[in-house]
Protein backbone atom coordinates (compact mmCIF):
# COMPACT_ATOMS: atom_id res chain seq x y z
CA UNK A 1 0.00 0.00 0.00
CA UNK A 2 1.88 3.67 -1.05
CA UNK A 3 -0.78 5.67 0.71
CA UNK A 4 -3.46 5.62 3.99
CA UNK A 5 -4.44 8.85 4.70
CA UNK A 6 -7.27 10.21 6.54
CA UNK A 7 -8.68 13.57 7.47
CA UNK A 8 -11.12 16.36 6.89
CA UNK A 9 -12.79 17.88 3.41
CA UNK A 10 -13.39 21.80 3.30
CA UNK A 11 -15.01 22.55 0.10
CA UNK A 12 -16.72 25.53 -1.48
CA UNK A 13 -17.72 27.01 -4.79
CA UNK A 14 -19.86 29.96 -6.80
CA UNK A 15 -22.76 27.56 -7.43
CA UNK A 16 -25.81 28.33 -5.52
CA UNK A 17 -26.72 26.03 -2.79
CA UNK A 18 -26.87 22.63 -3.44
CA UNK A 19 -23.42 22.44 -6.24
CA UNK A 20 -25.45 20.78 -9.38
CA UNK A 21 -21.75 19.22 -9.92
CA UNK A 22 -22.32 16.42 -7.23
CA UNK A 23 -24.95 14.92 -9.26
CA UNK A 24 -23.72 15.51 -12.79
CA UNK A 25 -25.26 18.51 -14.12
CA UNK A 26 -23.75 21.72 -15.46
CA UNK A 27 -23.06 24.30 -12.86
CA UNK A 28 -25.01 26.88 -12.05
CA UNK A 29 -22.75 29.86 -13.50
CA UNK A 30 -21.88 27.49 -16.52
CA UNK A 31 -17.98 27.35 -14.80
CA UNK A 32 -17.33 26.60 -11.20
CA UNK A 33 -14.78 28.50 -8.96
CA UNK A 34 -13.72 26.27 -6.25
CA UNK A 35 -11.15 25.52 -3.23
CA UNK A 36 -10.87 22.03 -2.15
CA UNK A 37 -8.85 21.67 0.91
CA UNK A 38 -8.27 18.03 2.43
CA UNK A 39 -6.39 18.19 5.90
CA UNK A 40 -4.56 14.66 6.77
CA UNK A 41 -5.24 14.42 10.29
CA UNK A 42 -2.94 11.07 10.16
CA UNK A 43 -1.69 9.49 7.32
CA UNK A 44 1.61 7.81 5.51
CA UNK A 45 2.21 7.91 2.10
CA UNK A 46 5.68 5.34 0.96
CA UNK A 47 6.30 5.35 4.41
CA UNK A 48 6.57 9.43 5.19
CA UNK A 49 4.03 10.95 7.95
CA UNK A 50 1.95 13.81 6.50
CA UNK A 51 0.07 13.90 9.34
CA UNK A 52 -1.02 17.79 10.25
CA UNK A 53 -0.30 19.16 6.77
CA UNK A 54 -3.10 20.40 4.23
CA UNK A 55 -3.43 20.12 0.47
CA UNK A 56 -5.70 22.36 -0.82
CA UNK A 57 -6.55 23.67 -4.80
CA UNK A 58 -8.00 27.10 -6.35
CA UNK A 59 -9.67 25.74 -9.51
CA UNK A 60 -11.64 26.78 -12.57
CA UNK A 61 -14.02 24.13 -13.61
CA UNK A 62 -15.16 25.18 -17.73
CA UNK A 63 -17.95 23.45 -17.70
CA UNK A 64 -19.74 19.97 -16.83
CA UNK A 65 -17.30 18.52 -13.82
CA UNK A 66 -17.19 14.92 -15.26
CA UNK A 67 -15.76 16.34 -18.51
CA UNK A 68 -12.41 17.52 -16.38
CA UNK A 69 -10.43 20.08 -17.47
CA UNK A 70 -9.86 21.69 -14.83
CA UNK A 71 -7.44 24.61 -14.44
CA UNK A 72 -6.07 24.99 -10.84
CA UNK A 73 -3.68 26.36 -8.74
CA UNK A 74 -2.22 24.17 -5.68
CA UNK A 75 -1.18 24.78 -2.71
CA UNK A 76 0.54 22.94 0.27
CA UNK A 77 1.18 23.45 4.17
CA UNK A 78 4.05 25.78 4.89
CA UNK A 79 4.60 23.95 7.51
CA UNK A 80 5.41 21.08 5.43
CA UNK A 81 8.70 19.01 5.14
CA UNK A 82 10.41 19.19 1.90
CA UNK A 83 9.70 15.39 2.15
CA UNK A 84 6.37 15.69 2.79
CA UNK A 85 5.68 17.99 0.49
CA UNK A 86 7.07 15.44 -2.41
CA UNK A 87 4.62 12.74 -1.25
CA UNK A 88 1.85 14.82 -1.17
CA UNK A 89 1.93 15.82 -4.63
CA UNK A 90 2.70 12.05 -5.82
CA UNK A 91 -0.12 11.28 -4.62
CA UNK A 92 -2.26 14.48 -5.89
CA UNK A 93 -0.37 13.86 -9.28
CA UNK A 94 -2.30 10.41 -9.43
CA UNK A 95 1.55 8.97 -9.52
CA UNK A 96 0.65 6.19 -6.99
CA UNK A 97 -3.05 5.42 -8.24
CA UNK A 98 -5.88 4.62 -5.81
CA UNK A 99 -8.92 6.73 -5.26
CA UNK A 100 -7.20 10.25 -5.38
CA UNK A 101 -5.60 9.45 -8.60
CA UNK A 102 -9.23 9.08 -10.51
CA UNK A 103 -9.90 12.08 -9.10
CA UNK A 104 -7.33 14.12 -10.03
CA UNK A 105 -7.40 12.63 -13.48
CA UNK A 106 -9.64 15.95 -13.95
CA UNK A 107 -7.57 18.19 -13.74
CA UNK A 108 -6.30 19.11 -17.42
CA UNK A 109 -3.73 21.87 -16.12
CA UNK A 110 -2.06 22.93 -13.07
CA UNK A 111 -0.99 26.53 -13.23
CA UNK A 112 1.24 26.40 -10.27
CA UNK A 113 2.28 24.96 -7.41
CA UNK A 114 3.39 27.03 -3.90
CA UNK A 115 3.56 26.73 -0.43
CA UNK A 116 1.19 28.98 1.70
CA UNK A 117 0.10 29.28 4.94
CA UNK A 118 -3.03 27.02 5.13
CA UNK A 119 -6.16 27.51 7.80
CA UNK A 120 -7.53 24.42 7.98
CA UNK A 121 -10.64 24.56 10.85
CA UNK A 122 -13.68 22.81 11.89
CA UNK A 123 -15.13 23.42 15.29
CA UNK A 124 -18.68 23.05 16.40
CA UNK A 125 -19.94 22.24 12.74
CA UNK A 126 -18.35 25.62 11.40
CA UNK A 127 -15.44 25.34 8.83
CA UNK A 128 -12.57 27.78 8.01
CA UNK A 129 -10.54 27.87 5.14
CA UNK A 130 -8.04 30.13 4.58
CA UNK A 131 -4.90 29.80 1.94
CA UNK A 132 -2.21 32.98 2.53
CA UNK A 133 -3.93 35.85 0.91
CA UNK A 134 -5.45 34.37 -2.17
CA UNK A 135 -8.48 32.69 -1.45
CA UNK A 136 -10.84 32.56 1.87
CA UNK A 137 -14.03 31.26 3.65
CA UNK A 138 -16.28 30.74 6.44
CA UNK A 139 -18.59 27.31 5.91
CA UNK A 140 -21.67 26.65 8.23
CA UNK A 141 -23.39 23.33 7.47
CA UNK A 142 -27.34 22.46 7.20
CA UNK A 143 -29.24 20.49 9.82
CA UNK A 144 -32.29 18.39 9.78
CA UNK A 145 -35.22 18.79 11.66
CA UNK A 146 -33.47 16.32 14.67
CA UNK A 147 -30.38 18.65 15.21
CA UNK A 148 -28.13 16.24 12.75
CA UNK A 149 -26.23 17.23 9.82
CA UNK A 150 -27.72 16.79 6.39
CA UNK A 151 -25.99 14.80 4.40
CA UNK A 152 -25.05 14.03 0.98
CA UNK A 153 -24.12 10.77 -0.50
CA UNK A 154 -24.72 7.95 -3.59
CA UNK A 155 -23.24 11.27 -6.04
CA UNK A 156 -21.78 10.57 -9.36
CA UNK A 157 -18.80 12.63 -8.45
CA UNK A 158 -17.19 13.16 -5.00
CA UNK A 159 -14.13 14.71 -3.85
CA UNK A 160 -13.86 12.26 -1.35
CA UNK A 161 -14.98 9.18 -2.68
CA UNK A 162 -16.86 6.35 -0.88
CA UNK A 163 -17.71 8.77 2.30
CA UNK A 164 -20.83 11.05 2.12
CA UNK A 165 -20.45 14.72 2.51
CA UNK A 166 -22.50 17.44 4.69
CA UNK A 167 -24.24 19.85 2.55
CA UNK A 168 -23.77 23.86 3.75
CA UNK A 169 -22.91 26.95 2.74
CA UNK A 170 -20.58 29.61 2.92
CA UNK A 171 -21.31 32.57 4.82
CA UNK A 172 -18.18 34.17 3.12
CA UNK A 173 -16.24 32.64 0.37
CA UNK A 174 -13.45 35.33 -1.30
CA UNK A 175 -10.72 34.70 -4.23
CA UNK A 176 -8.35 36.05 -6.43
CA UNK A 177 -6.52 34.83 -8.99
CA UNK A 178 -5.65 36.58 -11.84
CA UNK A 179 -4.19 33.52 -13.98
CA UNK A 180 -7.33 31.30 -13.36
CA UNK A 181 -9.81 34.40 -13.96
CA UNK A 182 -10.97 33.84 -10.51
CA UNK A 183 -12.09 37.19 -8.93
CA UNK A 184 -15.20 36.28 -6.52
CA UNK A 185 -16.57 38.03 -2.93
CA UNK A 186 -20.00 36.15 -2.03
CA UNK A 187 -21.94 35.28 0.43
CA UNK A 188 -24.24 32.48 0.81
CA UNK A 189 -22.85 29.88 -1.73
CA UNK A 190 -22.72 26.40 -2.14
CA UNK A 191 -19.59 24.72 1.05
CA UNK A 192 -19.42 21.22 2.14
CA UNK A 193 -17.63 19.42 4.49
CA UNK A 194 -16.57 15.62 4.97
CA UNK A 195 -14.31 13.50 6.49
CA UNK A 196 -11.88 10.86 4.39
CA UNK A 197 -10.07 7.48 4.10
CA UNK A 198 -8.08 7.03 1.29
CA UNK A 199 -5.93 4.21 0.51
CA UNK A 200 -4.12 3.71 -2.29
Amino acid sequence: MAYNLKGRLLEVCNCRVLCPCWIGEDPDQGTCDTIVAWHFDKGKIEGIDVGGTTIALLAHVPGNILKGNWRAAVYISDTASPAQEAAILKVYTGKLGGPVADLVKLVGEIVSVKRAPITFEVTGGKGTIKIGRTAQAVLEPYKAANGATTTLSNTVFSTVPGAPVFVGKATRYKAKHKELGIDLDLKGHNALQSTFAFRG
